[in-house]
């Protein structure tokens, strides 16, 4: 589904759209009751039963999309009610990060083997055969598998000779590496807060648009229209998401055009990572502990503090390349705000951390940028270009795809010392994830540097981008050939990093 434009997208862009447009707009947030007769207008349903239906949830959109929670629905509560005190620069949102609006969701069917129309009725009835549990006969002519009997093992679709026989899964239950969705007891998905890590591949994954992240376009507005100098680090997956008449040089003026006092690169960040990784590897492999695996992806880093706790002191202490910039950021400006702009949910989550809130004041994803480009009406054909961002290296680019940041330090370490073999293995996906700290736990991984990522693909997969994953990282692969420089070493902060912890 990523990278596929459809009434999904369509309906996500316009939410993010009227909320930034009511938030330039400098009246307050009273028109937010209108909101969702703008974004489901007319009388007659798009795509559901009723057009009352669409337009309550287009309100929980909404107020997502501002950072609120959902609202009950066995009460009356007006679709303002608590603004007043969310709706202002300072507010974080609280969690759940991810939420499912109950009454948008399909309630698909989990993991399950259905009979397609093409069942021939064939002779050798293989699928009835081979099933251990009796769970198919042959029912009007076509086989019919029994739910209660089924134990999902597959056989049937194996032996089918037409491949009449599919398994079915709830989409966002199978992109879920960590199994924290499960169901209500009307069959709706529901997610298990203690387990979920906020990555957000539900969220690209739900067919029926049922999941949304929270946001924070109207507080970053009014930070923005208050007069702060608010300046926007960018994750370098942002190239080439926005068209491709979005050059770096005109994204730098589309955000002037928005506001934000100038813009940065997060490549910066992840250069001054790579520096301390590197020395981290060095010092405590094997000396202080068996292996170390990267810091940057927050829901990976959560994972294993979830899932591994033992072995999260194996994760390495270095900031994130967000934080990295943050904090260079709030030196260089004091008094600024920091919004960070990158393709993923669960860095909303990290800023929210208490050790990191100072640092980073919003975060938005580049689809929710794409709806302030949308509100104020910004072509990139026409905009005239600015200066391009050109600090961060190729190598500190390259942490947006699978495979970046260890590539990164371990090339550093080959610079500056050529005789040493660093070991690495990777993983992409919290299943695949899992896998990695599990053979890393009994030793099989003992001298390794390990990166992990929740997003298969790296952060280009992340759950705020717009490009498909393949064409994005085309595109940073181009990026990064353009950089000025290539190690961390001729980066201009190469000593800035520890002095930033």
């Amino acid at each position: 589904m990523r990278g596929i434009p459809s009434l999904i997208t369509d309906i996500r862009k316009k939410v993010f759209t009227e909320v930034a447009r009511m938030a330039y707009s400098g009246e307050g947030y009273a028109a937010a009751e209108e909101l969702p007769y703008i974004i489901v207008p007319g009388d007659q349903p798009l795509h559901r039963e009723s057009v009352f239906l669409e337009r309550a949830i287009a309100s929980e959109r909404v107020r997502l999309a501002m950072g609120l929670n959902l609202r009950p629905i066995q009460t009356r509560h007006l679709m303002t009610e608590g603004m007043d005190h969310a709706a202002i620069a300072e507010q974080y949102y609280e969690p759940p990060l991810i939420n499912i609006i109950p009454y948008a969701c399909h309630a698909c069917p989990t993991n399950q083997y259905r009979v397609t129309e093409n069942c021939q009725n064939c002779l050798a009835a293989s699928c009835q055969k081979v099933c251990p549990r009796g769970a198919i006969s042959f029912v009007n002519g076509k086989s019919y598998i029994d739910q209660d009997k089924c134990i999902k093992c597959g056989k049937c679709a194996s032996a089918c000779p037409y491949n009449a026989i599919i398994h079915m899964e709830r989409p966002c239950q199978a992109a879920c590496g960590m199994d924290a969705i499960g169901s209500d007891e009307h069959g709706r998905a529901m997610i298990n807060q203690t387990k979920c890590v906020s990555c957000g591949q539900c969220l690209v994954s739900c067919p029926f648009g049922a999941i949304a992240d929270k946001g924070q376009i109207y507080q970053l507005i009014q930070s923005i229209l208050k007069g702060d100098q608010v300046i926007a680090i960018v994750a370098p997956a942002y190239v080439g998401q926005f068209g491709k008449y979005a050059t770096p040089a005109k994204f730098v003026a589309a955000m002037k055009t928005l506001g934000f006092y100038r813009s940065v690169e997060v490549a910066v960040g992840a250069d001054m990572c790579t520096i301390e990784e590197a020395k981290d590897f060095l010092e405590k492999v094997p000396a202080e502990q068996p292996f170390m695996a990267t810091s940057c992806c927050p829901a990976w880093h959560s994972m294993v503090h979830k899932l591994f706790p033992a072995q999260s002191k194996n994760i390495s202490m270095t900031l994130t390349p967000m934080v990295f910039t943050a904090r260079l950021m709030k030196k260089k400006y004091p008094g600024c705000k920091v919004a960070f702009v990158g393709p993923c949910a669960a860095k909303k989550l990290e800023a929210i951390r208490a050790d990191i809130r100072s640092d980073v004041d919003f975060v938005l994803t580049f689809e929710e940028l794409q709806g302030m480009f949308e509100a104020k009406e910004i072509d990139f054909e026409t905009i005239e270009p600015c200066e391009i961002l050109n600090e961060g290296t190729a190598a500190g680019r390259g942490f947006a795809v699978s495979g970046g940041v260890a590539q990164a330090v371990t090339d550093l370490i080959h610079q500056t010392n050529p005789e040493l073999e660093v070991k690495t293995a990777r993983a992409e996906g919290l299943r695949e994830c899992r896998k990695l700290m599990t053979l890393a736990k009994v030793g099989k991984y003992n001298g390794y540097l390990l990166e992990g990522m929740a997003c298969p693909g790296g952060c280009v997969a992340g759950a705020g981008t717009l490009l498909p994953v393949d064409l994005a990282a085309k595109v940073v692969d181009k990026y990064q050939k353009e950089a000025n420089q290539v190690s961390p070493l001729e980066s201009p902060y190469r000593d800035a990093g520890h002095n930033l912890d």
